[in-house]
């Protein structure tokens, strides 16, 4: 290639780009090293601090912690001040960093992203052969990244936002009403709707035995375990009939054989039933996913969401960026007639359907 069919500042831009995106990568065992040993909490809320006061409230090594910040200020998690040698947490930064009931909390992806490079051998034999990789498969961290990643959004949205924006369904759960949880994984969502709604019966389902255990115990935890029935079973073989609200909470993109699933939905639904679809905010094109949150949800649909479809039956490998008009025609041919789109945030799509 010749030196004159070089564009010099695209190259000079794309070089920018990868050596900001290396910066993250080289970070990201930091952060999750940062949530473990407590050094964003010490530093939420302390003002400006130096390296030797961030080690004495976290319990942590001053000689580590003072790389570790130099990290941190080098990103713009932290601000460093050169005159006095102090380091500060922002608010707003402490905000997604050290609060993890905030709905902006964001350490759990962490943990979802480490489990990746433990399972580097497993995805690229299954790149190499076209073959699948299920979901029980993976690295045990990615079942607690996953839950920690999504809850906080939950935790926001659902009670106070998803749910009244679907038809009649906040009534109902407030006279009391049946409610399936299918594809609950650690139950975080199931839990969220039991505090809210007492009156109401949930019904959590996973097909991975773990992520039900793990269900259990944090339902006990919460004290709305009586109020909650777990079990193992598939999304195309869930137990249970009239249900008056059927959720699935970012996995119906996960399933080898959504349209199958969706079937069983319709045929466990009582007859004025709805079924809440939340999947992975997309735009029908590609085009119109070209956009920091849709690299994140092409990422994890690379190694996780499309390999988990193709070690199933059907295998249909929607990918978690699908988009509301693929998605619908996927519930169409399961028997829903009527969809619609009830509310959305960056992130996430909120789908409506009716028999």
């Amino acid at each position: 290639m010749s030196a004159t069919s070089i564009d010099e500042g695209k190259l000079e831009a794309f070089m920018g780009q990868a050596v900001t995106d290396m910066g993250a990568i080289i970070s990201a065992p930091l952060m999750v090293i940062g949530e473990k040993l407590g050094l964003y909490r010490a530093m939420a809320h302390a003002g400006p601090l130096t390296a030797a006061e961030v080690a004495e409230r976290s319990g942590a090594a001053e000689r580590y912690v003072r790389e570790w910040l130099g990290n941190q200020a080098a990103g713009g998690y932290v601000t460093y001040d050169p005159e006095s040698d102090r380091y500060t947490l922002p608010d707003e930064q402490a905000l997604a960093l050290a609060d993890e009931d905030s709905p902006f909390y964001l350490l759990g992806v962490y943990d979802l992203i480490a489990s990746l490079y433990a399972d580097e051998e497993k995805l690229l034999d299954a790149f190499k052969s076209g073959a699948g990789m299920g979901w029980h498969e993976h690295d045990h961290r990615l079942f607690r990244g996953t839950e920690r990643f999504f809850r906080p959004g939950y935790r926001a949205h659902l009670v106070g936002e998803w749910i009244p924006a679907l038809d009649g369904v906040q009534e109902k759960l407030e006279r009391g009403a049946r409610v399936a949880d299918v594809g609950c994984g650690h139950g975080a969502s199931t839990i969220l709707m039991a505090e809210a709604f007492p009156n109401s019966e949930f019904f959590a389902f996973d097909y991975h035995a773990a992520s039900i255990e793990r269900a259990h115990e944090a339902a006990r935890e919460a004290g709305v375990d009586q109020r909650i029935t777990f079990a193992v079973d598939a999304a195309k073989e869930f137990p249970g009939h009239d249900y008056d609200l059927v959720c699935v909470f970012d996995c119906l993109h996960d399933m080898g054989d959504p349209v199958g699933a969706a079937a069983h939905v319709r045929e466990t639904l009582a007859d004025d039933g709805t079924w809440m679809i939340v999947e992975p905010f997309a735009g029908d094109s590609v085009q119109e996913n070209l956009n920091p949150v849709g690299r994140i949800f092409y990422g994890a649909s690379t190694v996780i969401c499309t390999p988990a479809s193709l070690d199933q039956e059907v295998g249909l490998a929607l990918g978690a960026q699908a988009g509301q008009a693929r998605l619908t025609e996927v519930l169409g041919e399961g028997g829903f007639t009527r969809v619609r789109r009830a509310t959305e945030t960056p992130f996430n799509l909120i789908l409506e359907a009716r028999p």
